[in-house]
């Protein structure tokens, strides 16, 4: 059966989106801090947390690949851009206007996948595009990706199954670690190798360079294949 591996880049909407109330309730940890410097310290982490929450970030690119056939698209947002070389090959880079024609895009591909597969995809991405499309009017056409958590089909968290479902803990022998920990730990080539990491999303953005997120973004989809392979051949069916 068909199965897609798919990753997500976001980057923090302005902060002018937001009325007054809207950013006295984001930041309103940083009002019972009595010190200046603490408090702006404070202010600078809520505002890198802004990635992280789909009512303050947006979705700019979503890299997806078949797990088997490694053929794929990876969807960026880009407000100017050159296409650049040839793009004939297995994968293809797919400029699109702005965030609503990036998910329908998406969700035009994903309905024709009967399984997906993600690194952290039911604690992140699949939540965030969910509710990005929702606030966005467009359709969703896979309403099953977080159906019951423990079973890999029709979504198989990688996050979750090399935590054994969280049987440990935080600090037990089945921690959880990040994407690039259990990619050099399993001898796979990190996506952060090349000197971008999901931190640098905003500043590549607000730069125009577009493309740099679309090739780190697949990148993180490429290991995620990779992973995949691995747990499939090593530790599927693992209870």
């Amino acid at each position: 059966m068909a199965k897609l591996v798919f990753d997500i880049e976001t980057s923090a909407l302005p902060l002018e989106r937001f009325d007054e109330a809207q950013q006295e309730y984001l930041f309103r940890d940083c009002s019972r801090i009595a010190e200046e410097q603490a408090r702006e310290t404070r202010r600078a982490e809520i505002r890198q947390q802004f990635n992280l929450w789909p009512l303050t970030a947006q979705a700019v690119c979503i890299a997806m690949l078949n797990a088997d056939t490694l053929r794929g698209q990876v969807l960026f947002t880009a407000q100017e851009y050159a296409e650049e070389g040839d793009e004939a090959g297995p994968v293809e880079f797919v400029a699109c206007m702005d965030e609503v024609e990036l998910l329908t895009a998406f969700w035009d591909v994903a309905r024709h996948y009967e399984h997906v597969i993600t690194f952290n995809g039911r604690g992140f991405d699949v939540p965030f595009i969910y509710l990005r499309s929702a606030l966005l009017g467009v359709p969703i056409s896979r309403k099953d990706w977080l159906g019951y958590r423990f079973q890999t089909e029709p979504h198989c968290d990688l996050a979750e199954q090399l935590t054994f479902y969280g049987v440990s803990g935080r600090d037990g022998a089945a921690r959880r670690f990040n994407l690039d920990f259990y990619c050099k730990a399993f001898g796979i080539e990190s996506p952060k190798s090349h000197g971008v990491t999901g931190a640098d999303v905003n500043t590549l953005l607000a730069a125009g360079r577009y493309r740099d997120i679309a090739e780190y973004c697949l990148r993180d989809v490429k290991a995620t294949v990779l992973l995949y392979q691995i747990w499939r051949e090593r530790l599927a069916g693992v209870k």
